[in-house]
């Protein structure tokens, strides 16, 4: 039978719908809000109405998993849910009760009806006003803060496990499983260690280093604090919050280089320093050959053959004099004297030093230095030391025979000298090629390579603001460094 219902009834009802200090709204089979009570209106202080449901209640730009709704609308039967859809409405105990609306056997809407079950008469606003405050404190957390339930689906997932997953908040709770998040069976080693007395206590995690999967694939290294959640004594989720150790891991990678390079700059300048003492010594008895010399050439009248020999011997001795004095040159310590500096010069000073030792004796150095160049901006002792490191690796790989090929010349755009080292050996592999800078990292046996030189030159070429790039094929390799030009 179809009771009727006098306007002045119905007025009375919505009156006291509006009246009702719980929340009543009325949503089509579509997830449109259709209509709401004053206290939903209070509530949003916005207009809600012909707004979809699941962006309204939960910010998500597509339906909740598990809607409640399409359970009503699939089944028929009212639903029944808790509203800690999103694990972040733990304080304020309140369910949601979902009930058809069917007309002529359709279901044209469903109404949502939530009611509170305050733990005390009177606290329930500041329950609210708490339960707003620990939503955002967790959103806003610097760290990443994940919570999960027993199942693995995800609860929680504030900004920075966005930014640093790569998965947006609503994916992650609508969508990603935790085993998605870690490489492997690492959620499951997770647990493990977690429920272990061995890393800070059961049910507690602290500091443990682990690796997390990001949505693109590329692994993540985090520092995790977790603990078990349980309702009495039943485990029924965990919490984490991750620290992003990529930054860290960076610096502390730049701080161990800096460190090898101080090591390997106190090295050189002790062999420096008993390079110059050596030479020193040499000066002396150099000095007495060359000036006795041209005196038994000066004063004795000696024959032909004899001359010739002494004129040998003065110009050995005037070239040991020259080597040793650029020897000097090269060692003598300087404190970052950077000042402009012809790159000519530098170069040729250091194939003066190499080009008459024996490894060089079968290796034919081609010089293309471009006259004219402009000065650069630079250190030249360390200058000299790339370029020495550069071309003795070419005469190590050529194995004593080839031919070297140093070029120099302006940049396209002139803002930069171009220094092209080049060899005729065999070429570095493809797959070692892209590792050549790294500190430590050698190709040769064991005791003849440190790793070092190398990432010392990448090191001070990119402290003199240029830059530095090798390219390979089975007929050599090319080192190209580009150095700016003194302004």
């Amino acid at each position: 039978m179809t009771i009727n219902r006098t306007q002045n009834e119905q007025s009375y009802l919505i009156r006291a719908i509006d009246a009702f200090q719980r929340k009543i709204v009325v949503i089509d089979t579509n997830h449109v809000i259709l209509s709401a009570n004053q206290q939903t209106c209070d509530t949003f202080k916005k207009n809600i109405i012909g707004q979809n449901c699941y962006d309204v209640f939960h910010s998500f730009t597509s339906p909740c998993k598990d809607c409640p709704l399409d359970e009503v609308v699939r089944t028929r039967k009212p639903a029944l849910k808790n509203s800690q859809t999103n694990a972040l409405d733990i304080l304020s105990e309140t369910c949601r009760y979902f009930c058809p609306m069917i007309k002529d056997e359709e279901i044209d809407g469903v109404v949502l009806l939530d009611f509170g079950i305050p733990i005390l008469e009177g606290l329930e606003e500041k329950l609210q006003q708490s339960n707003a405050f620990l939503t955002n404190l967790i959103l806003s957390s610097v760290d990443a803060v994940l919570a999960v339930d027993k199942r693995g689906r995800i609860l929680i997932f504030n900004e920075a496990a966005s930014e640093i997953s790569g998965y947006k908040r609503e994916e992650a709770i609508n969508k990603v499983d935790i085993r998605d998040v870690y490489p492997g069976d690492g959620a499951r080693e997770i647990m493990r260690v977690l429920r272990s007395e061995d890393y800070g206590g059961q049910g507690k995690l602290k500091d443990y280093k682990v690796d997390i999967l990001h949505k693109e694939g590329s692994i993540i290294p985090i520092s995790v604090n977790a603990a078990l959640v349980y309702d009495g004594d039943r485990e029924v989720a965990s919490i984490g919050f991750f620290k992003d150790l990529r930054e860290e891991i960076r610096i502390k990678g730049e701080l161990e280089k800096a460190q090898i390079q101080i090591l390997q700059s106190e090295k050189m300048a002790s062999l420096g320093k008993l390079a110059a003492g050596v030479a020193h010594q040499l000066n002396n008895p150099l000095g007495g050959i060359t000036l006795f010399t041209k005196l038994v050439l000066e004063e004795y009248d000696l024959e032909e053959a004899a001359r010739e020999d002494l004129s040998r011997i003065l110009r050995d001795a005037e070239r040991c004099r020259d080597t040793v004095k650029e020897l000097l040159e090269f060692a003598r310590q300087t404190r970052h004297m950077m000042r402009p500096n012809d790159i000519n010069r530098a170069i040729s000073r250091t194939l003066f030093l190499l080009e008459n030792q024996t490894l060089f004796h079968n290796i034919d150095i081609i010089r293309q230095l471009s006259p004219a160049l402009p000065p650069v901006h630079s250190d030249v002792q360390q200058l000299n030391h790339v370029f020495m490191n550069i071309i003795l690796n070419a005469a190590d790989a050529m194995d004593g025979k080839g031919a070297l090929t140093v070029i120099t010349e302006l940049s396209a755009n002139k803002d930069h000298v171009v220094v092209n080292i080049e060899d005729t050996g065999p070429g570095i592999p493809e797959d070692v090629l892209p590792h050549i800078f790294e500190p430590f990292f050698t190709t040769k046996e064991e005791g003849k390579g440190t790793g070092l030189g190398l990432s010392l030159v990448y090191g001070i070429v990119q402290n003199h603001g240029g830059s530095i790039v090798a390219s390979s094929s089975s007929e050599g390799t090319t080192f190209t460094i580009e150095l700016p030009i003194s302004q």
